[in-house]
């Protein structure tokens, strides 16, 4: 059987998450071509040395690299338990680990900029990301029905992505924990009931976020709209939408939530972590979105105190 062959049904044999599946086959595609062709038993440890070397001398791409070994090596494993071959060829210690580069973190005047910079019917995507903070295909799949304004609070119950071919995928959250209530800090108040009255689609089961047209929101068009407003700030050109939320983490870590505390809000779950870390229950949450209101309330005050003692650019010409 050749490698291309075994590898698609080893893709569509295990169930996994649309966007899993998309780039598990795009790795088949465009990273893993050069073993296409060859029979399962011609992938010898040489040429998965030789494959690996070539790829980093052409791309540089360590990262995607890795991935594409890790992808190869479970494959292989698979063969060798189907006693397709008699051992694994990918034998290269440490070519699946790949250190992560440390995340970005924009300040409060950042993502304040950022969502004036994207625009009127998006900032509103820019503020839950970063102080929800929710992935892109939660908040691709809130409805009104899930908008709780008296009480500030939103209830993410589905995941919407978007796959490689343009097309979304309703379905249920990354996990088990990303089913949740997300308590939002009273300053977006004003934020969520304005996009509701404005943005949001009619009725109960109206989508909360849609594009000028009214059909649901496409990442290649917001992507273009983030990459102008990335600009526009000045912020980096690695800066992506997703670290949004880790700027969230860390704004409710300064104002004071535990990592359990955190990782309700944000939906992750582990099980180390299920016994090592205190309860967090509503009222928690409740004073851990209190304390990231007074937080960024804070930031804009000394934002604007700073503004105002700032000398005009008249009066620093003339030496005042």
């Amino acid at each position: 059987m050749s490698f291309r062959a075994y590898a698609e049904k080893w893709v569509e044999e295990r169930e996994l998450a649309p966007l899993t599946q998309d780039l598990y086959l795009y790795l088949i595609d465009k990273h893993l071509f050069a073993f296409a062709d060859l029979d399962l038993d011609e992938i010898t440890a040489p040429r998965v040395r030789e494959w690996r070397a070539e790829r980093l001398r052409l791309t540089g791409a360590k990262t995607i690299t890795a991935k594409a070994y890790r992808l190869l090596k479970a494959i292989m494993e698979t063969a060798v338990d189907d006693e397709l071959i008699t051992r694994n060829p990918c034998r290269i210690k440490g070519a699946g680990k790949k250190k992560a580069a440390e995340r970005r973190i924009a300040t409060v005047d950042q993502v304040d900029a950022l969502a004036n910079a994207v625009g009127m019917r998006w900032r509103l995507m820019v503020y839950l990301g970063a102080y929800g903070p929710l992935r892109p295909e939660e908040l691709a799949g809130l409805w009104r029905r899930d908008v709780d304004l008296d009480n500030l609070r939103l209830r993410v119950r589905l995941a919407e992505p978007e796959r490689m071919n343009g097309r979304r995928v309703l379905g249920d959250t990354k996990s088990e924990a990303g089913t949740r209530t997300v308590i939002l800090p009273a300053f977006l108040r004003r934020e969520l009931r304005w996009h509701l009255e404005s943005y949001a689609e009619p009725g109960p089961d109206g989508l909360l976020f849609v594009g000028e047209k009214g059909a649901p929101f496409r990442r290649s068009t917001f992507g273009r709209k983030w990459r102008k407003a990335r600009e526009a700030v000045g912020m980096p050109e690695g800066f992506r939408f997703y670290d949004l939320r880790h700027t969230g983490h860390t704004l409710s870590t300064r104002s004071g939530a535990t990592l359990k505390d955190t990782m309700v809000r944000a939906g992750q779950s582990s099980e180390k972590a299920a016994l090592i870390y205190q309860h967090s229950d509503e009222e928690r949450q409740e004073e851990v979105a209190a304390g990231l209101d007074a937080t960024v309330r804070k930031a804009r005050e000394e934002a604007a105190r700073k503004t105002a003692e700032t000398p005009s650019g008249t009066n620093l010409a003339r030496g005042q």
